[in-house]
């Protein structure tokens, strides 16, 4: 039979097709394997109004078998198959897709089918891999088969041939090697399995395999065993979805093991999440909370996102767009039948299924939490050991964003319970007159405790939160309140009713001690000024307003060179004997005066966690005034 040509720009658009369309080879198989599963779908449902059919959904299968010798890769269906005319009109023509056709037919009864195909390209990703194909097909009801056979672009030809039974055979001759491409690598056996189960694994059909297995020889002894090679007939595919099964079939030690073998990790997840939607979108999700964290979880190299399946095939294998920045620790899969597809199977169309199923999940996330706060405190604070920096990161990032979102899911250490507690919580305890909510910023637990400006605080039974994180005032400025009750440093000024008043009568009678130790300092310091917080402490340091001294320590940590600095404004105890001893040496001697004033700012720094300029000359100076 003469050699026909493709009714379409086939030349141009094949090309464009196996060079831009697809961006991995491998896809060749899952699109194959996926028309496959749409004709058994299509006979199957023939099969509920035609008893002559006298097959049910067990009966279906599809072969898979690589001739590694001859170069070939087959893959045969016992599905509806096709005549002449389905050849001329769905292979003939690039971009005909039989199995929209069918769709449209079926209409709202296509909801029971798993009928994947839409766009009538995804054959033609075989050329990727093969330089030839065939196709040997006969159609349900007919007596006649059919070959189908093309070495590409050129044209194909259409000849009767011999069938024994319904069906379809994609016989593939795979292309030879080529310095930059090794095709051979899908001639190997354990490549074909590994991409049945990494796209194809949910088809519902079994996807079936001659493979090699390994055996001990009949008859021989236990001490000197001899073993043999023997080929079996293996169902590559689970077939059935775990999340499409009922929640209350799957045991936990089901899905732990779903997750582990998943996303390769050794520890079970602490959080299993269903979802199944109807509506404007119909979708399943099961979503993982992971039992610790990642590695690499806050590094470059991780990659958030949730694995897109749309009927049962491997879409794409980390979809980003489905997770939040702040919820991106979640692991899991979405599948929908929805999902408006670009003709590689690869990408989207249309992002609004997308948005749809992301805001409902970033909802479900959203309450799971929240439950466990409520319902498992110490399950809730795993958690936060594991992925709190990342619900502080949430607050702060878009300029506060989300803050409302997610400002009910922080925990911070607390002064007075010894343990994390929640905004809500810390609120619900407050003291009538108490106005704000109070925190103090440092390295670590022990060295916030100690900070001398808690001291007061402390004395009237006030409770202080207290940040070691570097996002964690970060966070304050974001989140700002809680209940009307604002977030408060307590390096800020007003503490106790009436403390600023004092402060300030303090600086009218001592103000040339302050003049002096101002000059004495010069530009190191803002402000010199009497204190309103300190009890049993001479001095500290405080920044004023806008930036922190751990913000600062921050921004120096990401970039050394950085300029940006707090000011340094440091308060003095009048009332404190060391305060007495720089006063009356202000008059008396003033070169001692100076060298107490140097000892006082550098204790300060100490005491605030920053650097002294000069760690030698502190301690040649303390040496000195202890002769």
């Amino acid at each position: 039979m003469a050699k026909k040509q493709f009714k379409a720009e086939s030349k141009r658009l094949l090309d464009l097709m196996i060079n831009s369309i697809y961006t991995h080879k491998e896809i060749f198989l899952r699109e194959i394997i996926s028309n496959a599963s749409d004709a058994c779908d299509k006979l199957c449902y023939q099969a509920l109004t035609d008893d002559a059919v006298g097959m049910k959904r067990k009966d279906f299968k599809i072969d898979l078998s690589v001739d590694k010798e001859n170069r070939i890769i087959t893959v045969s269906d016992n599905g509806i198959g096709m005549d002449k005319e389905d050849l001329e009109n769905n292979l003939g023509v690039i971009a005909s897709s039989g199995s929209y056709k069918f769709k449209q037919e079926v209409g709202d009864d296509a909801k029971d089918t798993d009928v994947i195909g839409q766009f009538g390209v995804g054959f033609y990703s075989a050329f990727m891999v093969a330089d030839h194909i065939t196709v040997v097909t006969k159609k349900y009801g007919s007596d006649t088969a059919y070959m189908w056979q093309s070495a590409g672009a050129d044209g194909y030809t259409i000849t009767e041939c011999e069938k024994d039974s319904v069906g379809t055979d994609i016989i593939m001759h795979v292309k030879p090697d080529t310095d930059d491409e090794k095709y051979s690598e899908f001639l190997e056996s354990w490549r074909l399995q590994e991409l049945v189960r990494k796209y194809s694994d949910y088809i519902r059909f079994p996807i079936r395999m001659e493979v090699s297995k390994t055996r001990k020889k009949e008859g021989c002894p236990d001490d000197k065993p001899e073993y043999e090679t023997y080929q079996e007939i293996e169902t590559l595919n689970s077939m059935v979805p775990i999340w499409q099964r009922r929640k209350s079939s799957v045991k936990p030690e089901e899905y732990n093991k779903f997750y582990r073998d998943k996303f390769h990790d050794y520890t079970d997840p602490q959080k299993v999440i269903t979802v199944s939607a109807e509506g404007a979108v119909t979708y399943k999700a099961l979503l993982f909370i992971p039992g610790a964290t990642p590695y690499d979880y806050y590094t470059k190299e991780y990659e958030k996102g949730l694995q897109l399946y749309s009927n049962g095939v491997l879409i794409m294998d980390k979809c980003a767009d489905l997770l939040p920045e702040h919820f991106r620790f979640v692991r899991g899969v979405v599948d929908s039948p929805d999902l408006s597809l670009n003709i590689s199977r690869e990408l989207l169309q249309h992002d609004r299924q997308l948005k749809v199923i992301a805001t409902n999940l970033e909802k479900k996330i959203k309450n799971e939490l929240v439950k466990m706060l409520k319902d498992d405190r110490e399950g809730y604070e795993t958690f936060w050991k594991n992925f709190g920096r990342q619900i502080k990161f949430g607050v702060t990032a878009d300029y506060g964003a989300n803050k409302d979102l997610l400002s009910d899911l922080l925990l911070f250490y607390s002064s007075k319970e010894k343990k994390l507690v929640t905004l809500e919580e810390y609120v619900g305890r407050m003291q009538e007159d108490q106005k704000y909510i109070y925190y103090a910023s440092g390295e670590a637990l022990d060295k916030v405790d100690k900070l001398p400006q808690t001291e007061l605080l402390k004395d009237k039974d006030i409770e202080i939160l207290y940040f070691t994180e570097d996002i964690d005032e970060f966070c304050a400025q974001v989140v700002r309140d809680k209940d009307g009750k604002e977030l408060r440093s307590v390096l800020d000024q007003e503490i106790e009713e009436g403390a600023e008043k004092k402060a300030e009568e303090a600086a009218g009678e001592h103000k040339a001690a302050f003049d002096f130790v101002k000059e004495a300092l010069g530009d190191q310091v803002k402000e010199v000024k009497a204190s309103s917080r300190l009890k049993s402490h001479p001095v500290c340091l405080t920044a004023g307003e806008g930036l922190s001294f751990e913000m600062e320590k921050y921004f120096h940590a990401v970039q050394p060179d950085s300029p940006i600095k707090a000011d340094r404004i440091l308060e003095l105890n009048v009332e404190h004997p060391a305060f007495a001893a720089l006063e009356a040496a202000v008059t008396e001697d003033p070169e001692k005066a100076k060298k107490y004033a140097t000892l006082l700012y550098d204790q300060a720094l100490l005491i605030a966690g920053l650097p002294l300029e000069d760690p030698s000359a502190y301690t040649d100076l303390v040496c000195e005034l202890m002769k």
